[in-house]
């Protein structure tokens, strides 16, 4: 029996041991993500982490409990972690059905969507917390504030966008520049070219002329030396005729 008693008893204190674990480590949690808090000036990523750890380990008790959820998607978020803190605040807003729970849930999604840029899904999570609470003013500051950025970002990307465009232009205009310098280049290469070529063609016709004058000089020449030759063979001959009838009388004489 005094057994048997122990034994209930240590089923009694269990539970009691497991809640004040619970409450210690939700302590521990709250503690730091208050001090991470404090100091407004800069995030402190690493005491919002002590914050996380604390709340996860209050959770291996308590798995199922909404706040310790809802804080340590928070204490994520805190470190600069939007995705991974929307993908729990995501999971949160199907699990829990308390409508006001539902709407801080969105709220936060919203603000974890925001710091990602991701504008239209922020705006969607911030109209489904004002369906359930349309009258809370820091979701309508939100939702105003991300509609804002909205159109601040398509502005942006349009300036960008038109940037291009122009240094398009401005390219394709400098392209079609440097290809008419090119072709103008061209031609003033061929032009160049068809005028050495046609000095080239006026030399050589003027040239031809003094060519042709030189081979009838020539050709005189040479008839002028056939004719000295000719004339000095016929004297040549006439000297040896002379003399030859000369040599002739003598002989008769004698």
């Amino acid at each position: 029996m005094k057994k048997l008693l122990m034994i209930l008893l240590a089923f009694a204190i269990t539970p009691t041991v497991f809640a004040q674990k619970e409450r210690k480590f939700v302590r521990e949690g709250n503690g730091y993500y208050a001090d991470g808090l404090k100091d407004t000036t800069k995030l402190d990523t690493i005491t919002f982490g002590k914050a996380e750890v604390a709340y996860r380990r209050a959770l291996q008790i308590k798995p199922d409990d909404f706040h310790w959820k809802f804080n340590l998607a928070n204490s994520i978020y805190k470190q600069n972690k939007a995705d991974q803190a929307a993908s729990e605040f995501e999971k949160l807003a199907e699990e829990t059905k308390e409508p006001a729970e539902k709407a801080m849930v969105y709220h936060n999604l919203g603000n974890s969507l925001l710091a990602q840029k991701k504008f239209d899904p922020s705006i969607d999570a911030y109209k489904k917390a004002l369906r359930i609470t349309p009258n809370d003013p820091e979701t309508k500051y939100n939702l105003a504030y991300a509609m804002k950025m909205k159109k601040k970002d398509q502005e942006q990307k349009k300036k960008d966008q038109d940037k291009d465009k122009d240094k398009d232009k401005d390219k394709d205009k400098k392209d079609q520049n440097k290809d008419k310098d090119n072709k103008d280049q061209n031609k003033d290469k061929d032009k160049k070219d068809q005028n050495k070529d046609q000095q080239n063609k006026d030399q050589q016709q003027q040239q031809q002329p003094q060519q042709n004058k030189i081979s009838k000089q020539s050709a005189e020449q040479m008839l002028q030396a056939l004719e000295n030759d000719e004339k000095q063979t016929q004297e040549k001959v006439k000297k040896a005729q002379a003399l030859k009838g000369e040599r002739t009388k003598v002989e008769k004489n004698w």
